[in-house]
């Protein structure tokens, strides 16, 4: 069976595209633009060429280049199913760090888009190639929401870090020692908000406690000694030159107003996370700790479990893999994990799994276990390798469809 080879090295606004033989001769180069004119035009060349070299198989390949490849993705894999069983078409969306990879094999190539095209064909040829892609779109629709939940929430990371840098500004001392168990809490931000360190000093120890009791709705338990606390926090505190006290301000309000913000716009893809989870048949929610969110973003991901032959391929996938340095008789015990996967993936498997510690007696042991074992970067590391052993789980669920049994129900 004679294959025709096409690389398509997209962008914004057109497509490159290279028709290559099995035999590494090229056939066609030229470009189409981005829209659906250009993907008819490329699909007419595509059938011209296939006839003309009288070939029965087309390989398209193009890196998941996200946006910009997804709407010719999928178009190509429904307009050439109708030239079925005359044309067998397959589309692949390969990772553009191993085409990146695949091109340094080759001396000094330069850097265009004809060449890029050409790359890809060519890697196609040696194959190697990952899963063809398959009709997800309900994942995809999925994949939207979680992935921009992610986004979301590493912003409210960055801001929440620039807010703390700002404070220690403000009030040196709140940011050195909060006595507040989170300082984004409603409390701890009014404190922030509404008073300056050197009120906070002068104030009477009842105007303080009235002012906490307030804000707090009388939740305290020791409300008196929390202000007395305070004040030696404010008056331990550096003096803010007045040219900046304004500005510093501003700048915690606007930072503050951008946080809360994002976390209601988080609320918001949470809710519509939760409705989409009700057509999609899954057992991951029967595991404490794991709530529909959660279940959403790895399963967005991983989409259907059958393309993954094990749970070791599915970690490597995830990126939760580590490396191997081996030589001779030497064999080094310490590695560090692989800088690759899907980011998005590992992201929800190591929430996931700082959820589950907290509820499930057998993660939790296992976490205390390697939290344990090492001197330095104890929670990091107890919290990936958790997220490890979760694979495991995450894949036999989704294969068998079974709910969980929690170790205090088994046999």
């Amino acid at each position: 069976m004679s294959k025709l080879l096409v690389g398509v090295d997209v962008s914004l606004k057109s497509h490159h595209v290279h028709f290559m033989k099995e035999d590494g001769l090229s056939v066609a180069d030229f470009s189409v633009s981005n829209d659906q004119s250009g993907a008819d035009t490329l699909i007419k060349r595509m059938l011209e060429a296939a006839e003309k070299s009288q070939v029965s198989e087309l390989k398209v390949g193009m890196e998941a280049t996200d946006q910009y490849s997804w709407h010719l993705a999928h178009y190509l894999k429904d307009q050439l199913k109708g030239y079925e069983p005359r044309f067998q078409s397959f589309i692949y969306t390969l990772n553009a760090r191993k085409v990146a990879r695949f091109k340094k094999g080759y001396d000094s190539l330069p850097k265009n888009d004809r060449i890029d095209a050409w790359v890809i064909a060519d890697h196609l040829r040696f194959g190697r190639l990952p899963n063809e892609m398959k009709d997800a779109v309900q994942y995809e629709a999925l994949q939207r929401l979680t992935r921009t939940r992610f986004h979301f929430m590493k912003e409210i990371g960055r801001n929440k870090t620039y807010f703390l840098n700002q404070l220690f500004l403000k009030f040196s001392g709140l940011r050195q020692d909060n006595p507040f168990s989170n300082t984004f809490g409603t409390t701890s931000l009014a404190v922030i908000e509404e008073l300056e360190p050197e009120t906070i000093a002068e104030m009477s120890i009842e105007e303080l406690v009235e002012f906490l009791q307030d804000k707090g709705k009388n939740r305290f338990e020791n409300p008196e000694e929390l202000a007395k606390y305070l004040q030696k926090l404010a008056r331990s505190s550096y003096r803010l030159d007045k040219a900046m006290q304004d500005p510093v301000n501003l700048s915690l309000s606007v930072t503050l107003s951008t946080i809360q913000h994002m976390e209601s716009q988080v609320k918001r893809l949470d809710k519509e996370i939760a409705k989409l989870m009700k057509g999609i048949p899954q057992t991951l929610t029967s595991v404490k700790g794991i709530g529909d969110v959660f279940a959403a973003g790895l399963i967005a991901e991983i989409g259907d479990v059958s393309r993954f032959n094990s749970h070791h391929s599915l970690a490597k996938y995830a990126g939760l893999v580590w490396s191997q340095y081996q030589s001779g008789e030497y064999e080094s015990d310490d590695t560090s994990r692989m800088r690759t996967g899907n980011k998005y993936l590992r992201y929800y498997l190591i929430q996931a799994a700082e959820s589950i510690r907290r509820h499930d007696s057998e993660y939790r042991s296992f976490y205390n276990k390697k939290y344990q074992e090492v001197p330095k970067h104890k929670h990091k590391r107890a919290l990936v390798l958790t997220a490890r052993k979760l694979v495991r789980l995450v894949y036999s669920l989704l294969r068998t469809n079974q709910l969980y049994t929690p170790p205090e129900r088994r046999d």
